[in-house]
C-alpha cells in the first residue's frame, strides 16, 4: 500500500508539474496584455498582472478592425470544422464498412498526403485558387482545408472498431439506406470521435497564417492572425497592444473547448479507438 500511495504520489507530482508548464505561457501572456511594453523586456520578468488590458486592448481596436476580423475568423473556422467532420465520416465509414475495388489502395494514397509539407503545394493552390477568382475571399482561405487526411483515418478507425457489422447488416434488413444507416446508426456512436475530430480541425484552422496571409490582402478579410500579424509592422513593436489582441483572440478557443472537453475527454480515454 506504500509503494502505491508513493507512486501516486510521483504521478501527481508530475501532473502538477506538467499543468504549470502547459498553462505558465497563457498566463504569462494575460499579464504581459495587462502591462505597458516595456515590461516585455523588465529584468527580474514582470509576473504579476497590471491595469492596462483595456488600454491594450483599445489600443488594438485603433489599430486593426478587430472584431470583423473574428468574425471571418469564425465563419472559417466552422465552416472549414463542419465540411470536414462531414466529409471524414462519410469516408470514414467508406473505408470501414464498404468493399469497393482499390479501397486499399486509395486509403494508402490519402494517408501518404500526411508526410507532405503543405508549404510544398502553397504554389500551386495559390495559382489554383487565383484561377478560380477566389482570391480576398473566405473561400479561397478554407476550400483546402476542407479534405482532411487525418479526418478520415480517425474516423475509420473508429467507425471499424464502434460500429459492429451485425448492427448494419441488421439495419439493412430492416430496409435502410446506407444514408439512413449513416445518419441514424453510425452519427450517434461516434460523437466522442466528432468531438476530438471538431476540436482538432477548429483549432488548427484558427491557428493557421501561411495561407490566410497569402490569399487575404483585403483588410476587410482578414482573419485575426492576419490582422495580428499587420500590427507587427515596425521595429518598435508595442508588445503589451499585441499580446492584448493575442489574448482576446484566445478566448473563443478556450469557450470552444469548455463546450465540448467531456465528448473530448471521453474519446481521449478510449484512444480514440474504442
Amino acid at each position: 500500500m506504500r509503494k502505491v500511495k508513493a507512486g501516486r504520489f510521483f504521478v501527481y507530482v508530475f501532473l502538477i508539474i506538467a499543468s504549470f508548464l502547459s498553462l505558465f505561457p497563457f498566463y504569462w501572456m494575460f499579464v504581459m496584455a495587462t502591462r505597458p511594453s516595456a515590461a516585455y523586456n523588465s529584468m527580474p520578468p514582470t509576473m504579476t498582472p497590471g491595469t492596462q488590458l483595456v488600454e491594450n486592448f483599445q489600443k488594438v481596436l485603433d489599430k486593426i478592425p478587430f472584431f470583423g476580423a473574428m468574425l471571418n475568423t469564425l465563419i472559417l473556422c466552422l465552416v472549414v470544422t463542419l465540411v470536414v467532420l462531414l466529409i471524414s465520416s462519410l469516408a470514414g465509414f467508406a473505408f470501414a464498412k464498404f468493399k469497393f475495388p482499390g479501397k486499399n489502395v486509395l486509403f494508402v494514397a490519402i494517408l501518404l498526403t500526411m508526410v507532405i509539407p503543405p508549404q510544398l503545394g502553397l504554389i500551386p493552390q495559390y495559382f489554383l485558387v487565383a484561377e478560380f477568382g477566389l482570391l480576398d475571399t473566405l473561400i479561397g482561405a478554407m476550400v483546402i482545408f476542407f479534405l482532411n487526411p487525418l479526418g478520415i483515418f480517425l474516423m475509420r478507425q473508429y467507425i471499424s472498431q464502434s460500429v459492429s457489422d451485425e448492427l448494419i447488416e441488421a439495419a439493412k434488413l430492416d430496409g435502410c439506406s446506407n444514408f439512413r444507416i449513416f445518419c441514424s446508426i453510425v452519427l450517434p456512436i461516434i460523437l466522442p470521435a466528432f468531438a476530438t475530430l471538431g476540436i482538432i480541425v477548429f483549432t488548427a484552422t484558427w491557428g493557421e497564417f501561411l495561407w490566410q496571409f497569402t490569399v487575404l490582402r483585403d483588410p476587410d478579410m482578414y482573419t485575426i492572425q492576419v490582422a495580428l500579424s499587420s500590427m507587427n509592422t515596425t521595429s518598435n513593436v508595442d508588445f503589451g497592444m499585441l499580446l492584448s489582441g493575442v489574448f482576446w483572440a484566445t478566448i473563443p478557443l478556450v469557450i470552444v473547448f469548455l463546450m465540448f472537453n467531456k465528448l473530448f475527454i471521453s474519446s481521449i480515454t478510449e484512444g480514440s479507438v474504442k
